[in-house]
């Protein structure tokens, strides 16, 4: 299973990053995890855009989904013709909320051009996929997702605060790819996002085998980040950086 990290940007895109998205590639099949605002300029230097077999949103904020927009006026309108229907995994409600996103009536929004399949805690089978899903503390339904193959694991937190959902999630996964938005010692609202340490320590309890930091907003320090991660996890981490490719099980390349 490879992973690549197509935009780390939270909150809305950075200067060197477009807001999340995160391709996945296993058995010939390929999936996006989240399809920010940004994402899909930046998806077309790692990847065909018509070779994408199935999105995946883990909620409905706008730098989590609204890239989709573009994506469907792509496969809608390209030289040659629609391109066939994928599915779009998402929260409740995800169908008219990306209609409503572009201006379209509900009746057909996008359903001609993506297969909306509205997720579910629990068990899912994505192409050659296993997934596990559990909604995470949020203040919009959101969900995190366990991916699994050939014996490997990643685990995506999607935005999340601080919830065991997401360490139970994680456990003994190969790649722990989870957000860590805020900084410590600072007020920050309630149920949102993490701090690096919470990060760190979420992967600690989890036995993560490799920490990768994510949704790293614009206006904070990374580097800041990635010490409070460290100083709650002795396990390999990284920062997510568009263009950085995993292996999972193996180092990670760029």
């Amino acid at each position: 299973m490879r992973l690549t990290i197509i935009g780390s940007s939270g909150s809305f895109p950075g200067p060197a990053s477009p807001a999340s998205c995160y391709l996945v590639e296993a058995g010939g099949f390929r999936i996006l995890l989240d399809l920010g605002n940004g994402a899909l300029g930046a998806l077309q230097r790692y990847a065909d855009i018509y070779a994408i077999d199935a999105v995946y949103l883990s909620h409905l904020h706008a730098d989590h989904c609204f890239d989709l927009c573009s994506y469907w006026v792509a496969r809608t309108f390209p030289h040659g013709g629609p391109k066939p229907r994928i599915p779009v995994y998402g929260p409740p409600g995800v169908a008219d909320r990306m209609a409503e996103a572009y201006g379209l009536d509900p009746d057909p929004g996008m359903t001609e051009t993506f297969d909306f399949r509205e997720l579910a805690p629990g068990p899912l089978r994505i192409g050659p996929l296993t997934a596990r899903l559990d909604l995470v503390n949020h203040p919009v339904e959101a969900f995190g997702i366990r991916l699994e193959h050939d014996g490997a694991s990643l685990t995506y937190s999607g935005d999340t605060g601080a919830c065991d959902e997401i360490v139970e999630l994680a456990r003994d996964t190969d790649l722990f790819l989870c957000e860590a938005s805020f900084h410590d010692h600072r007020d920050h609202p309630k149920d949102m996002h993490m701090t690096g340490s919470e990060a760190g320590d979420h992967a600690r309890r989890a036995a993560a085998r490799r920490l990768v930091l994510t949704h790293l907003v614009p206006w904070n320090d990374d580097e800041r980040t990635l010490a409070e991660a460290r100083g709650a996890f002795t396990g390999p981490i990284d920062l997510a950086r568009p263009g950085a490719v995993y292996d999972i099980g193996a180092p990670a390349t760029v």
